[in-house]
């Protein structure tokens, strides 16, 4: 708590899951803690929703702004990856605390969590750092829209069951043209995501490497790639169905156009996700995945 007696009060930032009924009996537990210990929640509007604090919520978009000295997040990935976005360009912490059952990335229980934050405190608690992935879509030459991606970006077909045909290119090099129902651009923190459900490769988060596969390619040959993490891949999109869309860590979506180019390179920005022990990483590949069991 030393660290902290030159600020007044300082902020933890919550981001919580929707529908998620006990968050109304955990919130108000969390926010007590926190003030007993002279800190200020600053809540996002799921989270205030639960308590009553619907009048003093702060967007999402927004909580960064207040200079939070931790994120608390609960839920499950999905919730973790919106908070991850929101605070991007910033340093800050984020305690993922999962409230699922299948969460790669949330990787504290509940029955974790106090504990997590008084070794948060103490200086003691251990410190996972994920690097991010930059993405950009080229349309013409002119920028259209960009993101950082914690996990991966991917080019995959709406509703029409029409294969699209993509072309990539590493370092400006020519690799493949192939047909399939689309692309997947992973991080090493991705891997176990869609990345894994297309049969790709798994890496631990530290490695410096990304990971580009196909997804239901019309090729008995196309096999996921790893590269290294300071390629720069590029996809085009060389034929499109009637819909395809571009989505980043499966929240955020845009249609994209005949020749887009879709450019991914490993980002200068990190998460940096608190646990309360080492290895999480495998500790979830066992608990989850049930790895190496026989």
């Amino acid at each position: 708590m030393a660290r902290y007696t030159q600020l007044i009060m300082p902020k933890v930032a919550i981001i919580s899951k929707p529908q998620k009924p006990e968050l109304e009996f955990i919130l108000t537990e969390l926010i007590a803690w926190l003030r007993g210990r002279g800190f200020t929640p600053v809540l996002e509007p799921d989270s205030a929703a639960y308590v009553g604090l619907s009048g003093s919520a702060v967007p999402r978009s927004e909580l960064a702004s207040h200079a939070p000295v931790l994120v608390i997040c609960l839920g499950g990935d999905g919730t973790l990856l919106s908070a991850a976005r929101a605070f991007a360009l910033t340093a800050t912490p984020i305690l993922a605390v999962n409230l699922g059952s299948l969460g790669f990335l949330t990787e504290v229980p509940m029955a974790d969590l106090y504990d997590t934050l008084d070794a948060w405190m103490a200086d003691k608690a251990f410190v996972d750092t994920h690097r991010l992935m930059h993405a950009q879509l080229l349309r013409k030459g002119e920028l259209v829209r960009e993101w950082e991606a914690l996990n991966d970006v991917v080019l995959s077909k709406g509703a029409i069951a029409r294969m699209g045909e993509f072309a990539i290119e590493l370092d400006g090099q020519f690799v493949a043209r192939f047909r399939a129902d689309g692309v997947i651009v992973s991080t090493p923190t991705g891997s176990t995501a869609y990345n894994l459900a297309a049969n790709g490769p798994i890496l631990t988060p530290n490695v410096n490497a990304m990971i580009l596969s196909a997804i239901c390619p019309h090729l008995l040959t196309i096999r996921p790639i790893v590269f290294p993490g300071d390629t720069e891949v590029v996809v085009v999109v060389d034929v499109v169905p009637q819909e395809m869309y571009l989505t980043v860590d499966g929240q955020e979506a845009v249609q994209v156009a005949l020749n887009d180019r879709i450019l991914c390179r490993r980002s200068n920005r990190k998460v940096h996700l608190l646990g309360l022990h080492p290895n999480g990483f495998f500790n979830v590949l066992r608990s989850k995945l049930h790895w190496g069991e026989r």
